[in-house]
């Protein structure tokens, strides 16, 4: 193996993370990977003196020119819009700061970042680049870039969960949904519901979905009860690990039909979030279908 495919392939999985952190589409950041993999063979190695970061540069520049384009397609995207689901492995849920960053309810606190506000965020943040670093995978000076982490780091603390949820919690929030979706009972999760809690389906125009969010205990406990009428004895479960967070697969007749995930705050649900767009759906599909 030579010398840049193997520096590639170690830092394979970081430059994938940064670039579905700044899109919040798999398949978006496997196609920057390839974006990345191409330039980056055409290097010169040794005039790099950090190749990490030389790596995370051109995977964010490229990350950087696809979510511009993003944001022009999801003005146009029917319903609401969620994250595509990522499986994530049990040690990154161990690392609190990583499964909060990629957590489904934080990535739609990163939706309402402007591109390169949201590039800046994610660099630094998370990634915990230096601001030369960052300078030159955006295309501003150093200052300009401290100004954009600053007024990125108020907007996103403004708007981020309130607290940190153990995932015991919100296994516990799961199987009660779970119990309702089976049972048709819905008292032991209206029991958990917060007053203002929200709920965000995504079928992108493909799968029949509420198309705008639901907001209050009472009109979200009354979709659910809808929606149960509409699920077959075929209906089953699978507890995975989704965006750092425990999830919910739903199947019906074996294919993979929902995923789901929550935001859970001082106790209480406060977002559901259901993902039934087939496109989305199709990498988990496939992960999934390797396991089983």
């Amino acid at each position: 193996m030579d010398a840049a495919t193997k520096t590639f392939i170690t830092h394979r999985n970081l430059l994938f993370t940064v670039a579905y952190e700044m899109l919040g589409s798999a398949a978006d950041a496997e196609d920057v990977l390839q974006e990345t993999w191409l330039r980056w063979v055409g290097v010169d190695l040794d005039t790099v003196r950090d190749q990490r970061a030389y790596l995370v540069r051109i995977a964010a520049r490229q990350a950087l020119g696809r979510l511009r384009t993003l944001v022009r397609r999801k003005e146009s995207y029917v319903g609401s819009w969620l994250p595509e689901p990522l499986l994530t492995a049990p040690d990154v849920a161990a690392d609190a700061e990583l499964a909060d960053s990629v957590s489904t309810a934080m990535m739609l606190v990163l939706e309402t970042l402007a591109p390169t506000e949201r590039a800046v965020f994610v660099l630094r943040e998370v990634f915990d680049l230096g601001y030369d670093e960052i300078a030159g995978a955006v295309d501003k000076n150093p200052a300009a870039v401290r100004q954009i982490a600053h007024r990125a780091r108020a907007h996103v603390a403004a708007r981020r969960p309130r607290d940190v949820v153990s995932p015991d919690q919100t296994r516990a929030a799961l199987r009660a949904f779970q119990r309702a979706v089976e049972t048709g009972d819905l008292k032991d999760l209206l029991d958990i519901l917060a007053p203002d809690v929200v709920a965000l389906s995504d079928g992108g125009g493909i799968r029949r979905t509420v198309p705008r969010p639901i907001v209050g205990a009472g009109k979200v406990s009354r979709l659910m009860a809808a929606g149960l009428g509409t699920l077959r004895a075929e209906t089953s479960f699978e507890p995975v690990q989704v965006n750092g967070r425990p999830g919910l697969i739903i199947r019906l007749d074996g294919k993979i039909d929902t995923v789901v995930t929550m935001r859970v705050e001082n106790g209480l649900v406060t977002g559901f979030y259901f993902v039934r767009n087939p496109e989305k759906l199709s990498r988990v599909q496939r992960e999934t279908a390797l396991t089983r």
